[in-house]
């Protein structure tokens, strides 16, 4: 089965950091870029950051640079997004999913991206 599966979510309080992992069964992670997205309630997904298949080009939502950083291990299938210094405004369900370079560029969620995970709920609350 052909699938993501996100982990690392939970509640920190502000300020404080999570590292979010998302692991590809099925397939490998080694030619596809990867894109982490979130959707808090009522409100549309939106690009968080993006990874190329090889890791030499990263892309960031202007409202996570400096504090988020993505990163890959294919040898364990697997992308990570390192999350400091969080605000009460990135609480929502991120989700990561597996496309093409040209996607991780425009870092759109409405784009066809070949797969996605189930989603991991992080909360930033005192």
């Amino acid at each position: 089965q052909l699938q993501l599966v996100e982990s690392g979510g939970g509640l920190v309080q502000p300020g404080g950091s999570l590292r979010l992992s998302c692991a590809a069964s099925g397939f490998t992670v080694d030619y596809v870029a990867i894109g982490w997205f979130r959707q808090a309630p009522g409100k549309e997904r939106e690009g968080v950051s993006c990874i190329s298949y090889n890791g030499g080009s990263t892309n960031y939502a202007d409202s996570v640079k400096g504090r988020f950083t993505i990163s890959r291990d294919n040898a364990k299938n697997t992308v990570y997004l390192q999350m400091n210094s969080l605000k009460p405004e990135d609480t929502a369900i991120y989700y990561c999913a597996a496309g093409s370079q040209a996607m991780c560029v425009l870092l759109n969620p409405h784009a066809p991206w070949n797969y996605w995970g189930q989603g991991t709920q992080v909360t930033v609350s005192s």
